[in-house]
């Protein structure tokens, strides 16, 4: 099969060459997807349109009120950001679990999200957070949540010839902070059996004003778990042991060859109290 690579420099360019081509073109941002379904033969693309000399997918501003990373940006830069890691250490904990240090000089948030996949370590640290996709395509930009980009397994919002362009995430406010957590069967880079993403605010007193927490890997997309009954209260034993046992039961998940149903429902629960602890414990320490 022939396949011809394009390498366009304008997001113009690139949304052109994905519209005319339509399913026959894969837009590629870091690849470390899309050539291991290549490989595997799940994907045939005749055309692969390279975003990585795009400067606007490539950017990363770190301004007043948001923040706003280019869907193309290596993870491997962003977290030598001492500043972006510093507003969203949880968000920067999931980037680095995406794949090996070699990887991550390609791997980009954008594209880990783009894949769709279930148990993607970017869906629930980026949805805690309420980043905004940023969409560009042939009839000009749009923007969605994360929780609502991600549509189902292998799935996204993104139409014919749209590209996401970026991430928007406002900056936290203070005595506010973000954690990520997985479970994965080995030490190092395979998929996660769960994931959890939790942000928490505190009231000057240390009492909880806001929660929440989102699950990866149990679920055909990200799971989102209600978390009122913390709000108002400490953050404490029992306040996590509530929300472990919310977590539990928002799970969805699936028996597979890395954990049985009932196995993934409680590590929902570990993993959920755990990353509101960390997120907690590092609220109380922004002023």
């Amino acid at each position: 099969m022939q396949r011809s690579f394009e390498r366009p420099q304008t997001l113009e360019q690139a949304i052109g060459l994905l519209e005319k081509h339509g399913d026959a073109a894969r837009p590629l941002a870091g690849g470390t997807d899309l050539l291991v379904q290549m490989r595997a033969g799940l994907l045939r693309p005749a055309v692969l349109v390279d975003l990585k000399g795009i400067e606007e997918l490539m950017s990363l501003e770190l301004g007043a009120d948001e923040v706003v990373i280019g869907a193309a940006h290596s993870t491997a830069s962003l977290r030598e950001n001492a500043d972006l890691v510093a507003l969203f250490p949880g968000l920067l904990e999931a980037a680095e679990l995406i794949g090996s240090e070699q990887i991550q000089g390609r791997a980009s948030l954008g594209g880990n999200l783009c894949n769709g996949s279930p148990a993607a370590d970017t869906g629930p640290a980026l949805a805690v957070v309420q980043a905004v996709c940023e969409i560009a395509g042939p009839n000009g930009r749009r923007t969605l949540p994360v929780a609502e980009f991600l549509t189902g397994p292998g799935a996204t919002a993104l139409g014919v010839g749209e590209i996401l362009v970026s991430l928007r995430i406002s900056r936290p406010p203070a005595r506010a902070a973000d954690a990520y957590l997985r479970f994965i069967p080995r030490t190092e880079m395979d998929i996660a059996v769960v994931g959890a993403g939790a942000w928490v605010r505190l009231e000057a007193d240390g009492s909880c004003a806001e929660a929440r927490l989102s699950l990866g890997a149990v679920g055909p997309t990200v799971l989102p778990v209600a978390l009122d009954a913390l709000v108002g209260g400490p953050i404490d034993d029992a306040a996590l042991a509530t929300a472990g046992e919310a977590a539990s039961a928002a799970a969805r998940p699936i028996d597979d060859k890395r954990g049985t149903i009932a196995y993934r429902r409680q590590v929902s629960g570990v993993l959920a109290r755990r990353a509101l602890r960390i997120a907690a414990d590092r609220a109380a320490q922004r002023s």
